[in-house]
């Protein structure tokens, strides 16, 4: 990684003007380049932020100083940082006013390959994700996959609904990036460390932020961080949402940018529906209820057909050879309830096949132990078999 004078300036701007990237950005293009500010001194830079701020004391060389040994750093663990006026910016953030001076990328794709040569598309939504959103999640990710263009994932690594798009999206082979609200070197929640450490070694996926090295996760950090999921996309689907939260401030945003918005519909009653159900009655988003309809309208092409296998032949495949034709039966006959009746509880399971609860109790857990279903903390259960 080249440590130039202009990346080096580029990254000490994006630690100042952090919170403020349109004003860095107006500095750049008003002065002639990211180091023309750190060649002002004292009244200079008085006169140009005013007698009342705290930036003439930050821009000095310094903090010059403290950029540049940091690009080293980045350099030695492999890490690297890409100025806003690098040719391989992604270009839809490059639109935004408030697009940050840099990014910070871990991965094993270089930026040429990793932005600008496919379209990007964020899934976001709550932490709180109920089994319909996880299972839409899941829907969505696949039907994106089998489109003729197939797009990039871009999600925020947090709990819920981000998490499971990536999982998603490596699943079935889709590039997926996750923008992070701490500096490259940490990972909030630590508990996706693993998923993390997957994306960063896979082709066409990483992890990225505009957070220094060091930087640690707090709250404001976040809204921050959705301001670059929204602008990096040129679609944005919000899967469920409580009235406030980070998954729908990234689709209002998304929206201020003039990107297509999606959200899923859900129940009147369901709380963690009343965003998604909010933004498409105020036309921020347009609700996703087609898969297909979806696909073409992001300019996608059509979905491509693919050889499914039927539910039922699933677990034919699966059980034949290890249970006796009764169970085999029961089985299918579970399963079959359970897509018919998404979030059915295992006790409503027993009584409408008639069974035991401990049958019943049995035939599930085979199911969920072979990824046919999901079954939550209440004893809920959702089909997840991807093409039940």
């Amino acid at each position: 990684m080249e440590t130039t004078d202009e990346r080096v300036a580029f990254c000490t701007l994006n630690r100042i003007f952090g919170f403020k990237p349109a004003l860095a950005r107006c500095l750049v293009e008003g002065l002639g380049g990211a180091m023309a500010p750190f060649r002002l001194r004292g009244r200079e830079l008085r006169d140009l932020f005013g007698p009342f701020t705290e930036y003439p004391d930050k821009i000095n060389d310094d903090e010059l100083e403290r950029s540049r040994k940091e690009l080293l750093w980045l350099e030695d663990r492999g890490y690297s940082f890409l100025t806003l006026d690098d040719s391989h910016y992604p270009r839809a953030l490059f639109e935004c006013p408030d697009a940050p001076m840099g990014l910070y990328l871990r991965g094993n794709t270089p930026p040429e390959r990793l932005f600008n040569t496919a379209t990007a598309v964020s899934i976001v939504g709550t932490r709180d994700v109920s089994p319909y959103g996880r299972e839409w999640t899941a829907r969505i990710t696949e039907a994106l996959a089998d489109a003729v263009r197939r797009p990039v994932i871009v999600s925020g690594l947090a709990m819920g609904v981000d998490v499971c798009a990536h999982a998603a999206a490596l699943e079935h082979g889709l590039p997926t990036i996750g923008v992070m609200a701490t500096g490259i070197d940490g990972v909030y929640p630590s508990v996706h460390r693993g998923i993390a450490s997957r994306m960063a070694s896979t082709e066409g996926c990483a992890l990225i932020t505009d957070y220094p090295p060091g930087t640690r996760p707090q709250a404001i950090n976040f809204l921050r961080r959705n301001r670059i999921i929204a602008g990096l996309s040129l679609a944005t689907v919000l899967v469920e949402s409580k009235m406030e939260g980070g998954g729908i401030i990234t689709a209002e945003l998304a929206f201020e940018y003039d990107r297509e918005v999606f959200a899923l519909p859900g129940r009147a009653d369901d709380v963690r529906s009343e965003g998604c159900n909010r933004i498409i009655r105020s036309k921020i988003a347009e609700p996703l209820t087609d898969l297909p309809g979806f696909v073409s309208a992001l300019g996608l092409g059509v979905l491509t057909r693919r050889s499914k296998a039927l539910l039922s032949e699933e677990i034919n495949r699966l059980f034949a050879a290890q249970v006796s034709p009764e169970d085999l039966a029961r089985l299918q006959q579970v399963a079959a309830l359970i897509k018919s009746k998404r979030g059915i509880e295992i006790e409503d399971i027993a009584a409408k096949c008639g069974m035991e609860y401990r049958d019943a109790l049995l035939y599930t857990g085979m199911l969920e132990g072979e990824g046919i279903i999901y079954t939550d903390l209440l004893k809920r259960c959702s089909i997840v078999f991807k093409n039940a």
